[in-house]
């Protein structure tokens, strides 16, 4: 997000709150700079804009970026998820809300009825207190290092991008096929991505990309086997 394009839907949009996912940006793979940051943040204060920032990702990296509610914390609602960083099956997120908008962040869970296990609140609260959090943590954060690698490797050839802690790369593709046309040509092989068309908004021209996951295989063979298909489908193609 540019900060002058921020400004200008504020002034001719009447826009009151925008929505960021500054770490691992879903599909691709982007970050924000701190830079950016800095001046969302300075531009959602001046105009009492409301921010909802989606870590759900931030907790992947080694050395996280600040997080925009660091600079704006009384606009920004900062959300945490663990199912992303700690385990899947750890199906809740923490929420840091500001005061001015504690009541009516509170009525609308209500109103949406959203609830968490207890038992899975108890065991997040109790991993967190432990010092196992950082260890499981730091555990997936290894395998997936491995995993970029060996994405790395396959895709050396091509525009690949993504950090090495990220569980999803965004692959731009060679020659003038589209992302819906790879992902069904993908699909057809055994493979399964996602293309830029799922994801764009409004009119907006998707890239000739697609999103591939190197956190969905469970082992480290069936993702090199996944990644040899998509390699031989690229060498088609280039």
């Amino acid at each position: 997000m540019k900060p002058e394009s921020l400004e200008y839907a504020y002034k001719n949009e009447n826009i009151t709150g925008i929505y960021l996912i500054p770490d691992y940006h879903n599909p691709t793979a982007s970050f924000m700079s701190v830079e950016n940051r800095k001046i969302i943040a300075e531009i959602a204060k001046k105009y009492n804009l409301f921010v909802i920032e989606d870590a759900s990702y931030h907790l992947l990296g080694k050395n996280p970026l600040p997080a925009l509610a660091s600079f704006a914390p009384e606009q920004v609602i900062h959300i945490a998820s663990l199912s992303k960083s700690l385990a899947p099956g750890l199906r809740l997120a923490y929420v840091a809300v500001p005061y001015q908008f504690k009541e009516p962040v509170s009525r609308a869970l209500y109103n949406l009825n959203i609830t968490v296990s207890p038992l899975l609140a108890e065991l997040a609260a109790r991993t967190i207190v432990s010092n196992q959090f950082e260890v499981l943590i730091e555990g997936h954060r290894e395998q997936t290092i491995c995993r970029n690698q060996i994405a790395n490797r396959y895709f050396a050839d091509y525009t690949c991008l993504g950090g090495e802690t990220g569980i999803f790369r965004w692959l731009l593709l060679p020659g003038g096929i589209t992302g819906a046309e790879f992902e069904k040509l993908a699909a057809e092989h055994g493979v399964q991505v996602y293309a830029a068309e799922r994801f764009v908004v409004g009119n907006s021209c998707p890239e000739r990309a697609v999103r591939v996951s190197v956190c969905a295989p469970e082992t480290l063979e069936e993702l090199e086997k996944g990644l040899i298909i998509l390699r031989r489908l690229l060498n088609d193609l280039a």
